[in-house]
């Protein structure tokens, strides 16, 4: 399985093209699910695993891997379905989101997938488990659930979205008061964490729940006459969303004539030194990685003084 994971330059290629590569796994029934292969650090069987007291009750216990030790998080029983029992032949799928790895038991991985996103569509409002879910795709005639992984982590170890009262303190923040800003993520808990922090500046969100919806929500702007660098301080944009990333909404804002000088945050768990190189491609204007309110205020403070300086 280790095998699958190797090639990761050659899959780069695809970002930037709208399409991307998805880890389909089982859990504790028929269904398939999957998470984005950037995502995956190794596919390997359960090391020997200790049990924590006081621990939540999707954490099975924590694991040694190469020197650093990992909490393994039951993926079935945390989106609400029958838990899985951990054995010596379990499979665990070890993950980096938001700069903390841990590891996911799952009940058996299936391939990785090649897909365009725009045959990866926002689950439907009727899906039973939409709570956990970014979105969905068909494999072979089988649907195939894309897990909201920020989601589940949120529920285990709470964000914190507050901003230091000396961050607030600032005189030049008082110039973000009244602004608006754009916000494109298919995470209902990212768009939430965004929502507020961003509120403690008195700043109004707009939000969109992929690229697609976002791009049309700016030319429906456009075409009503608005000057969009003067309605929005800028745009904050997931990179990995269905119908189309961000990295497609990137280069189509660049090439309206109306939207091209916007301003435009790629905002994603995807790993920093990855994404840096990404933004420079797409003509992105800046690079944070979810969830670091302190930082996201650097970001709104440094687009404050550039106005200033322009």
């Amino acid at each position: 399985m280790a095998s699958m994971l190797d090639s990761v330059d050659q899959r780069t290629r695809l970002v930037g093209q709208n399409r991307l590569e998805i880890l389909m796994f089982g859990l504790s029934g028929r269904q398939k699910f999957a998470i984005n292969v950037f995502k995956v650090q190794e596919v390997v069987q359960l090391p020997k695993m200790t049990l924590m007291p006081h621990r939540h009750p999707s954490v099975c216990g924590v694991v040694n891997l190469r020197g650093q030790t990992l909490p393994v998080i039951d993926l079935s029983r945390a989106i609400g379905l029958r838990p899985l029992v951990p054995d010596e032949r379990s499979t665990i799928i070890v993950t980096e989101y938001n700069r903390s790895v841990q590891a996911f038991l799952v009940g058996g991985v299936d391939r990785i997938l090649n897909l365009n996103w725009e045959e990866v569509l926002p689950p439907p409002s009727t899906a039973g488990r939409q709570h956990y879910l970014t979105a969905i795709t068909k494999v072979d005639e089988q649907l195939v659930e894309v897990i909201d992984v920020e989601k589940v982590l949120a529920e285990i170890v709470p964000y914190d979205t507050s901003i230091s009262a000396e961050t607030l303190a600032d005189p030049i923040l008082e110039r973000a008061r009244g602004r608006e800003v754009l916000c494109v993520d298919d995470s209902v808990v990212a768009l939430a964490q965004l929502r507020e922090t961003l509120s403690q500046l008195d700043i109004t969100v707009h939000t969109a729940s992929d690229g697609l919806k976002g791009l049309n929500r700016l030319k429906a702007w456009a075409d009503a006459g608005e000057v969009l660098t003067d309605r929005l301080l800028m745009v904050f944009t997931d990179a990995e969303m269905p119908e189309m990333d961000g990295y497609r909404l990137t280069t189509e804002i660049r090439n309206d004539p109306r939207l091209k000088d916007l301003y435009v945050v790629l905002h994603t768990s995807l790993s920093g030194s990855f994404n840096l190189a990404m933004v420079q491609k797409v003509g992105c204007d800046n690079f944070l990685s979810k969830f670091q309110p302190e930082k996201l205020v650097d970001v709104i403070r440094d687009r404050l003084l550039q106005d200033e300086s322009n």
